[in-house]
């Protein structure tokens, strides 16, 4: 696997690529690889012939007090995972060669409705800046195929939405969440978790299925079974974000007629913000 740091190096080996005839899969990241990335370039490999992953820590999606100088920078570590994953191309650019002119001067990209609610809420211009940087990396992969962790389903959905509406020639393939053996999502932010925290993190994803059983059980309402899952949190010690029911196309609310519906909660357990979800189809 070769790595690379800039657009004209990422340009010539796309153009080989291209004039060979071969299907081109991209894994965007910010590294601190788990298995979870590593699943997305697995799959990636079931259907593209050279896959690109990058690695780029985005300033322009971190708010004021969020945690961007203390996110890890692990990228020798990141690079061994990915070579034996058999990525065949690991594109590491730096601020400056993303942002040339600055933060203050990039243009921006805003996918309006799906990216205001949740997460949108919670942090306000993170989704900003996912959809710039994506859009950006897009433009310089110029890609066949993306492939992006469920587990982020809001942030699917905003790049989904944003491809849709801006006519990008790029297939969104969203890959299913992987788990711990106790359930809790794979994610970079659980190493800031300390020992008994990891132990009760695994309650965002037993809510979860509470809930989607009570949802399915049709017994409670939407509201009760939401309520519920919030007291579930509280008590174990998470200060809670949100807990939302949600259509799975439009991550509006969900009424008592939707089929396709979506859990989504973020939570804190100390400054550790945790999210997770699960779909189900009602009957």
């Amino acid at each position: 696997m070769n790595t690379i740091h800039t657009l004209n190096e990422l340009r010539s080996i796309v153009k080989a690529q291209r004039a060979a005839n071969r299907r081109i899969g991209f894994v965007p990241t910010m590294g601190n690889l788990h298995e979870g990335h590593i699943r997305l370039v697995e799959v990636a490999r079931e259907t593209c012939d050279f896959i690109i992953s990058s690695i780029f820590v985005n300033p322009l999606q971190f708010g004021a007090h969020e945690d961007l100088d203390a996110y890890p920078r692990t990228l020798p570590q990141d690079s061994e995972k990915l070579a034996a994953a058999k990525c065949n191309l690991l594109f590491a650019p730096s601020v400056s060669e993303m942002y040339p002119e600055g933060m203050d001067k990039q243009t921006r990209v805003i996918v309006p409705d799906v990216s205001e609610l949740h997460c949108g809420t919670s942090r306000p211009g993170h989704f900003e800046g996912v959809a710039t940087v994506v859009t950006m990396l897009f433009n310089m992969v110029q890609p066949d195929r993306a492939f992006f962790g469920e587990k982020d389903y809001q942030q699917l959905a905003v790049i989904r939405k944003m491809a849709r509406d801006l006519r990008l020639p790029i297939d969104i393939i969203g890959v299913p969440t992987v788990r711990e053996t106790d359930g809790l999502a794979k994610s970079s932010r659980n190493g800031y978790l300390s020992e008994s925290q990891r132990q009760t993190a695994v309650t965002v994803f037993k809510a979860l299925q509470h809930a989607a059983q009570a949802i399915k059980d049709n017994k409670l309402t939407l509201d009760s079974i939401t309520e519920q899952a919030q007291k579930t949190l509280a008590e174990a010690g998470f200060k809670n974000d949100y807990f939302n029911i949600v259509n799975s196309q439009t991550l509006k609310p969900a009424t008592e007629n939707d089929k396709e519906v979506t859990l989504l909660v973020a939570a804190y357990l100390g400054s550790t913000r945790l999210i997770d979800n699960i779909s189900l189809t009602r009957e």
